[in-house]
């Protein structure tokens, strides 16, 4: 593992009063930061009385580690999401969205969590099989992942990525928003996820766990969010009309309440 990156760039959102529900952190998935959790999850959840915070790993945003991004791993992740947990007041329950959500499922197997979210998880079969499916669907695509260069974004490769992580109607604010925040990915973290380091089945140590998907998602599909929920014995909860990037899509809310009414249940 790398040594622990020093400086992690966080964003966080506080209710208005003082509340007695659990800190939620958030854990982005690949080629992107932290902002993604900002328009809209971070506010809402904090106004309905949730501590909510999200961090950029290394080498994302503005966080620090990009000289060595080429070699972090998955473990080096985990690290990056335990650090800020430890900052907060009480431990979190963690919310993981495609890569991020590996990442939670990395911890859910080393930590006693109290709850976990997983977002549009990468299948227990790995990567291979979804760039595969990818690779037939839309060769142009992978073509584009393999060589991504943020130096040399033209319109010509965003038209070709946004159907995958975005429904036809998304709002052109957060489409231009996003692409600013498109980052590198480390290829050691995209070697861990082909191989599914992660595929033994973690001992959960009890953690409630909520495994979500959508059903326009075209990189984890519902077949893949399924595949994942079988593998940790619980039930797939997939929403209609979303893609993959769906805490920025115009229905993002009703991803957002499906968890707030899922968090709700644990305190009953």
């Amino acid at each position: 593992m790398l040594p622990q990156e020093s400086h992690l760039e966080t964003f966080a959102r506080l209710p208005a009063t003082r509340s007695r529900k659990p800190p939620l952190l958030f854990v982005h998935g690949g080629y992107i930061d932290g902002w993604c959790w900002v328009p809209h999850f971070l506010p809402w959840f904090a106004s309905r009385g949730w501590p909510a915070h999200a961090l950029s790993l290394r080498g994302h945003g503005g966080s620090g580690g990009g000289g060595m991004l080429f070699a972090a791993g998955l473990d080096d992740y985990a690290a990056d999401v335990e650090h800020v947990a430890g900052t907060l007041a009480e431990p979190p329950i963690l919310i993981g969205h495609s890569m991020g959500a590996a990442i939670v499922e990395r911890m859910l197997a080393m930590h006693p969590l109290r709850a976990a979210v997983l977002l549009a998880p990468v299948p227990p079969t790995g990567l291979v099989p979804v760039a595969t499916r990818l690779a037939m669907e839309r060769p142009d695509y992978l073509a584009h992942m393999i060589s991504f260069d943020l130096t040399r974004l033209s319109l010509d490769v965003l038209d070709a990525l946004r159907p995958f992580y975005f429904s036809d109607d998304v709002e052109p604010a957060i489409m231009a928003e996003s692409a600013r925040h498109l980052a590198a990915e480390s290829s050691r973290a995209i070697l861990d996820l082909s191989l599914r380091l992660h595929w033994l089945k973690p001992e959960r140590r009890g953690a409630h766990l909520l495994v979500l998907g959508a059903q326009a998602d075209r990189i984890s599909t519902p077949d893949d969010v399924r595949a994942t929920a079988r593998h940790h014995d619980v039930e797939a909860t997939i929403l209609p009309g979303l893609a993959h990037m769906m805490m920025l899509e115009r229905g993002w809310e009703r991803v957002a309440q499906a968890i707030a009414r899922w968090l709700e249940s644990l305190r009953e």
